[in-house]
């Protein structure tokens, strides 16, 4: 008798148990991607977007965290953007401490690091700028070598094809269209860079964050700062910029979208104070795309943008002594 009234009492609960388990894993399937349910993925800077944006087209939402005009360096993660980091599938980053605000707060509290993967993995660190003053010790500005950044490609191919597997194909297949396009801009930035004369060839901009450029394409590069743009510039960095402006002869400085121009400004005052005059060549894009709906607003298009204006402004004389 006893028996029987126990088991009468437990049946509901048994039944809510079964009810709350199946509940569990039908929630939990819910979540992997498939047919109707696509990949949740965010990523960090807007060169990746772009790059998701190619390869993942249609079959996959993308958030990216940090926008146009915007310094990778100084951005702090806000409660959002950590809400939208660990709800992701997968998360896109540099890898090569270039998001430390982000890398170094949100993702060290996340329960599953694994999802969170650098586009920088697999690259053969011969080809990486050592740079022992940067956190990590290489220059995380890759994406300015064109032929680097068909490996970043390759990663993100690779890892939207591991992680949605019922769309491996066709994300294999935007990326073969992807990567010729890359292939294209990269010949179209030798074949500019090869028309300025070799002299001509010298990058002064407001950090050094063309090093990668300069290796692919023949450019000597000078920033104000190092890598790094909280670095505050000194008086001391103003006068041996000026000076090796003045000696060298250089026509032209260059400043960046995503940092302030007030530097390179020092830099042509002091120029100017020694009777020789420096230009300001326009804007170049560092760290950041442009507007988005604008051809500066993708990776092809701000590469195209920079390397053409770079071409047009070196092709000056160098005598420009008052």
């Amino acid at each position: 008798m006893l028996t029987k009234v126990i088991a009468k009492q437990l049946c509901p609960f048994l039944l809510f148990l079964l009810l709350f388990f199946c509940g569990c894993n039908n929630e939990k399937d819910d979540v992997k991607p498939g047919p109707d349910r696509k990949l949740n993925v965010v990523s960090t800077i807007g060169m990746i977007t772009d790059v998701l944006h190619n390869v993942g087209g249609d079959r996959i939402d993308v958030t990216g965290i940090i926008g146009e005009g915007i310094d990778p360096h100084l951005y702090k993660p806000t409660a959002r953007d950590t809400k939208i980091l660990k709800a992701a599938d997968v998360i896109f980053y540099n890898g090569l401490h270039l998001e430390v605000r982000i890398t170094g707060t949100v993702f060290d509290k996340m329960k599953d690091k694994a999802k969170a993967i650098a586009v920088t993995d697999g690259m053969d660190r011969k080809r990486l700028r050592e740079t022992p003053e940067f956190i990590g010790g290489y220059d995380p500005h890759v994406w300015h070598d064109v032929s680097l950044w068909m490996v970043a490609t390759e990663k993100i191919r690779d890892t939207l094809s591991l992680k949605d597997s019922h769309n491996a194909e066709y994300y294999r297949s935007n990326a073969k269209n992807y990567l010729a396009e890359l292939k294209s801009l990269h010949h179209e930035v030798q074949t500019l860079s090869a028309q300025i004369p070799i002299k001509r060839r010298v990058l002064v901009t407001t950090h050094d964050a063309f090093g990668y450029l300069g290796k692919a394409y023949g450019f000597e590069v000078r920033g104000l700062i190092g890598i790094n743009t909280e670095d505050e510039v000194s008086i001391a960095d103003v006068r041996e910029l000026a000076q090796y402006i003045i000696d060298n002869g250089i026509p032209t400085m260059f400043v960046e979208t995503s940092s302030p121009p007030r530097g390179i400004m020092s830099v042509q005052a002091a120029v100017k104070a020694n009777g020789y005059n420096v230009k300001i060549g326009g804007g170049l894009f560092s760290d950041a795309m442009g507007t988005p709906g604008t051809p500066e607003g993708t990776y092809i298009g701000m590469m195209r943008h920079n390397i053409n204006t770079i071409a047009s402004m070196l092709q000056t004389e160098l005598a420009y002594k008052e």
